[in-house]
């Protein structure tokens, strides 16, 4: 059996400290719409986090661990991944940006 390689994916929004982000629709409906989509393709977890103090930057990170970058490239290509991007304006209108952790 080939060795679990995890991939982690980091899903952040950034913005000014009062752009709309509804936080209670991206955890409750959201994010378990995204886990029933990709899991089926690798997803393996999923963890928000909300910085504390935002003056501007970084709202949210939603940290995505996948089996490998091939579970990355079978979600986003997935027929479910319009969906998941067709809800993002439910609870902002903040473009969210994908990055790949490279360990150093």
């Amino acid at each position: 059996m080939k060795p679990l390689n995890p991939v982690t994916l980091f899903v952040t929004y950034q913005g000014e400290q009062d752009a709309h982000f509804d936080r209670s629709y991206y955890a409750k409906k959201h994010l378990p719409l995204v886990k029933a989509s990709f899991t089926r393709y690798g997803l393996l977890s999923l963890s928000v986090f909300y910085p504390e103090i935002n003056p501007s930057g970084t709202i949210a990170i939603c940290e995505c661990i996948f089996r490998d970058e091939t579970a990355i490239s079978a979600a986003f290509n997935s027929p479910e991944a319009s969906a998941v991007m067709k809800d993002v304006i439910q609870f902002t209108r903040i473009v969210p940006v994908r990055l790949r952790a490279i360990p150093l």
